[in-house]
Formats: C-alpha cells, sequence, structure tokens
C-alpha cells in the first residue's frame, strides 16, 4: 500500500483555520445547549457536537501525525457554561444557522485546496455535515415563525435581454430608478437578515465583555450592522418592499460574559469576513450601479473594522500565528 503523500503548505494552511474555527464552535454549542430550554434546539445543537467534535478530533491527529504544531484555539477556559443566559427567542438557532452558512462557504474553498484523498474526505464529509444541520436549523426556525420567507413576486412569463445601458444605471428617460431585480433582491435581503442577527450578537457581546476596548469594540459593530440594515433596507422600501422581520432573537440583561473577550473577537473577525465575502457578490451581482456602490462602501467599512479587531487581538496576545512558509 503506497505511502500517504506528505502535507501540502495549503492544506496546512486549510486545516490550521479549520482547528481554529472549528473549536470556537464547539465552546459556543456548548454554551447554548447549557442554556436552551426548547428540547427541538437542544437535540439538534447537541447532535451537531455529537458529529462535529470527532471531526475536529480528526484534524488535530492528522496534524500530530505529520509532526504539526496544533493550534490553541478555543478551550473550556473560553466558555462559562455557568453564565446566565445571553440570548432568547431562538438566538441560539437564528446563530447556528449562519455559523453553518460560514463554514459551507469555507469548507468549498479548503477542498479546493486539498489534494490528499484523506484531507479531501474530510472536508466532503463536513461539508455534508454542515449541509444537512443548515437545513434543520433552517426548518426549526420556519416551524416556530422565526424565520419568515422572503417576499413572494410574480412570475416571468418570458426570457428577454437588457436592451439599454440604462439598465447598469438604475435609471430610465424619465429619470426614476428601474425597480430592483431578484438577483439584487436576494443579496439585500441576505445581507439585512444576517445583520439583524450580527446586531444582536454585538449588541450581548458588548454587554459582558471585560476589556472596556473590547466593549467598544462590539459597540462599534453594532452601530456597523445597524448601518447597513438601514440603507440597505431602504433600497427594498424605495422598491415598496418590505425589510426582512426576522426578530435576530434578544438579548437578556445579563452582563456576566459567557464566553472571553478572546473568543468573542475572534467571532466578531470569522464573521466579517464572511461579510466581506457577501459585498464582494453584492457587487459582482447588483448591476444597479446605487446598489453596487453601497455594497463597495460597506465592504470597505467592514474591512478597516476587521483590522480594527486584529490589532486589538495582537495587542492582547490573541491572535495565533499561522504557519510560516519555511520552505
Amino acid at each position: 500500500m503506497p505511502e500517504k503523500s506528505k502535507i501540502s503548505s495549503t492544506e496546512l494552511g486549510a486545516l490550521w483555520m479549520t482547528y481554529q474555527k472549528k473549536t470556537m464552535i464547539l465552546r459556543i454549542l456548548e454554551y447554548f445547549i447549557e442554556k436552551s430550554d426548547n428540547q427541538k434546539a437542544k437535540s439538534l445543537m447537541s447532535g451537531l457536537w455529537k458529529k462535529l467534535h470527532p471531526k475536529v478530533v480528526e484534524v488535530k491527529n492528522i496534524l500530530q501525525n505529520e509532526g504539526a504544531a496544533v493550534p490553541i484555539g478555543f478551550t473550556d477556559q473560553d466558555v462559562h457554561l455557568n453564565a446566565p443566559r445571553l440570548y432568547e427567542n431562538g438566538f441560539d438557532i437564528m446563530f447556528c444557522r449562519i455559523l453553518k452558512e460560514i463554514s459551507m462557504g469555507m469548507y468549498v474553498l479548503h477542498l479546493t485546496m486539498s489534494y490528499r484523498k484523506d484531507i479531501i474526505k474530510l472536508y466532503r464529509d463536513m461539508t455534508a455535515l454542515t449541509q444537512e444541520y443548515y437545513d434543520k436549523f433552517t426548518q426549526l426556525l420556519l416551524e416556530e415563525g422565526l424565520l419568515p420567507s422572503p417576499t413572494l413576486i410574480n412570475l416571468p412569463k418570458s426570457a428577454d435581454y437588457v436592451t439599454n445601458n440604462n439598465y447598469l444605471k438604475g435609471t430610465n428617460i424619465l429619470g426614476r430608478k428601474r425597480p430592483i431585480n431578484a438577483v439584487e433582491f436576494g443579496l439585500l435581503y441576505h445581507g439585512i437578515e444576517m445583520n439583524i442577527t450580527g446586531m444582536q450578537l454585538m449588541s450581548g457581546f458588548a454587554q459582558c465583555a471585560k476589556e472596556e476596548e473590547v466593549k467598544k469594540y462590539f459597540l462599534k459593530g453594532k452601530e456597523l450592522s445597524k448601518e447597513i440594515i438601514k440603507e440597505q433596507g431602504e433600497k427594498l422600501l424605495q422598491n415598496d418592499i418590505q425589510t426582512p422581520a426576522t426578530s435576530g432573537g434578544t438579548v437578556t440583561n445579563s452582563t456576566e460574559a459567557p464566553f472571553s473577550d478572546k473568543l468573542m473577537i475572534f467571532c466578531t473577525y470569522l464573521l466579517c469576513g464572511f461579510s466581506i465575502g457577501g459585498q464582494g457578490f453584492g457587487i459582482g451581482f447588483s448591476l444597479r450601479n446605487d446598489l453596487s456602490l453601497s455594497f463597495g462602501k460597506f465592504g470597505m467599512e467592514v474591512y478597516d473594522y476587521i483590522r480594527e479587531g486584529v490589532k486589538i487581538m495582537i495587542s492582547n496576545g490573541w491572535l495565533e500565528e499561522a504557519p510560516r512558509m519555511d520552505v
């Protein structure tokens, strides 16, 4: 039987990132499971933990067998199970759904960086697991009326081509903006839906963060989410379309942190990185110029926000260094 090839640099980088993210998610799940009083939600999150934990062990074993250092990631020191409930009204499942959405995107990227059969299989298995639980979280939210379906529209009766460059400008000969199309609506809707939950997440994090600098950072993130919701929601209202009505869950009055500042700011870093990807899709696939400019503006603002958070992590000794390219 031929020996396995040595792990490549891209596979090492992918596994390193995966270990960081998955250990964070395990800690978040442990807290949500401990505090959940919804048996369906608790069962789903427990099932995910039981299936995800062996995959984290598998990533660790691959790194150890290759003689590579295993990242510190996030441990039981980063979660406080005795802390009171910080979020209510379905926030746990809403946030788990977002984490699975991010994971799906990351696994596609990591799969394209993998060449060894066992690592490809690992990412295929984790992709299937993530898709399974993304669907389960979505269906539970729909069943409980916590996730409204997007607006219904009249279906097109014919296929047509764009015939005028004013389509790109978002104007017609009378100077009025053309209505947004279904693709553009989907991008706006998705961004607003994500930021409604993100705003609640930042509100809770700010409420319980220990370091004043970190607390201010989360409050700044909350305001950025509100700005995105307001401006992009107005784009929908201008087209007589209601903005997403999801509550995003609610924040309790607890000030006792369920997670370390290190975990909370890394979680914010991860979500913002995904948000930049969403803004990039908005720039590329929104043909009305005011929409692409809006996505571009917020992409830059989120990028600046990420860099600020990275500097906080560095100054507090919370940012693990990725493997160096020593050849």
